[in-house]
């Protein structure tokens, strides 16, 4: 475990064609954050962050403060909400204060272990063997303890099983080993396992079939037409079910750079500031392909329809390949949520509350969506939303929440 002096230098990696190469070092120096890129790496021409950290040679400051003096890039890949809660906790255990961490010091928490494809050295680990496990529950209950009783004796295992992802909610990574739901948890993130899964459990604050109403949202998804991952209820005898879905930044093998709009543009998701004339014109210039803008398009319109307003920045991604080739990632926490103040965190043409079809076609002319298209999309969205009661008995959501959901899907249809 890291000692109290911080660390000023971190080299950065990135998993190309199954080999690991240099992207450059972070330095920090009188409270600035500093990077530069290696010479091989300059060669290769891979653009990981365009906007914010462009290729070029020589030492790249970072001015904005918004990460903490850190680029966008390097801050996705580091755990936020859950992840940082059980990272801290873990220090004041060990009598070190969390604020005393330097971004350059949590990226050696994150080593190997970071979403997408870039690894941080030296790496801070204590991580503990591989672990199979046949109990969700299990977890769950400990997830439980540590929230709501304060129960520290979780932290380890905990730490370890949620591998550094983002979110709010509780939830871990893991392998499945069989059709029998057993699990393993894994400390060597560079061996790319052929089924990694994300497992959410829930909070405090959220219903207790939350893991069936996300999942008769996938399904809604789905049939609506969006791009998503693979995704199941998994089942438990404690309560309705945990919704995992498979991870889509390691895939066949191979690792793929993930980028969020909110580390992309630096954008601070905690706070609505964003709309999505800029999503849409970014991926425009990002993919410079009409059909990733009409995938991203199609993803508004299920958010706008579904009532889905925890739409902020980091719930929007991109992913590029060896190729250097940008895309638009599956579409991911989609569920039925209020938003700020009851408002869309990412507003519709400057509409966050009560957006309608005239802000939808607007939104679809930024990046040439033409107007009939535009409608097309809309209507199979607003078939798979309207078949939402259908979704709702698949997944077992309960009467109750079926009914909520519903009211909060009829207030925005009124508009379309």
């Amino acid at each position: 475990m890291m000692s109290r002096q911080n660390i000023n230098l971190v080299n950065v990696k990135y998993s190309y064609n199954n080999e690991i190469v240099s992207v450059g070092r972070l330095a920090l120096k009188e409270r600035k954050i500093f990077f530069e890129y290696s010479q091989k790496f300059l060669e290769l021409g891979r653009e990981l962050s365009p906007f914010k950290l462009p290729l070029k040679s020589g030492v790249i400051v970072c001015e904005d403060r918004i990460f903490d003096g850190i680029f966008g890039v390097f801050n996705d890949s580091l755990p936020d909400g859950w992840g940082r809660l059980l990272l801290d906790r873990k220090l004041i255990n060990l009598g070190i204060n969390p604020d005393s961490l330097t971004p350059l010091d949590r990226l050696c928490y994150v080593g190997q272990g970071g979403m997408g494809a870039l690894f941080y050295e030296p790496e801070i680990s204590d991580a503990l063997p591989i672990q199979m496990y046949k109990d969700f529950d299990l977890i769950a209950d400990e997830c439980h303890r540590f929230q709501d009783y304060d129960e520290n004796q979780f932290v380890d295992e905990l730490l370890v099983m949620n591998g550094s992802s983002a979110g709010s909610r509780p939830k871990i990574l893991v392998t499945l080993i069989n059709d029998k739901n057993d699990f393993e948890v894994t400390s060597n993130h560079l061996s790319v396992p052929k089924d990694d899964w994300i497992i959410k459990f829930s909070s405090s604050l959220d219903p207790k079939d939350i893991g069936p109403i996300e999942y008769a949202y996938h399904l809604m998804a789905v049939n609506a037409g969006l791009d998503v991952p693979e995704a199941r209820l998994f089942k438990s005898k404690k309560c309705a079910g945990y919704f995992g879905s498979k991870r889509f930044d390691r895939m066949n093998s191979k690792f793929f750079h993930m980028h969020t709009v909110s580390g992309l543009l630096h954008v601070d998701h905690r706070f609505p500031s964003l709309d999505y004339k800029t999503i849409m014109k970014a991926t425009f210039w990002l993919t410079k392909d009409e059909r990733e803008c009409e995938k991203q398009f199609r993803h508004v319109v299920f958010n706008v329809l579904s009532h889905n307003r925890d739409d902020h920045a980091k719930n929007f991604s991109f992913l590029m390949d060896e190729n250097g080739v940008w895309t638009v990632s599956p579409a991911y926490d989609l569920t039925c949520s209020s938003g700020p103040a009851g408002e869309h965190c990412t507003m519709v043409m400057g509409e966050g509350k009560n957006p309608t079809l005239a802000h939808i076609l607007k939104l679809a002319d930024v990046t040439s969506i033409k107007k009939q298209r535009a409608l097309e999309v809309v209507e199979q969205v607003k078939d798979a939303i309207l078949n939402w009661r259908n979704f709702a008995d698949e997944a077992k959501v309960s009467k109750t929440s079926k009914t909520r959901v519903q009211i909060s899907i009829d207030r925005v249809l009124k508009y379309f």
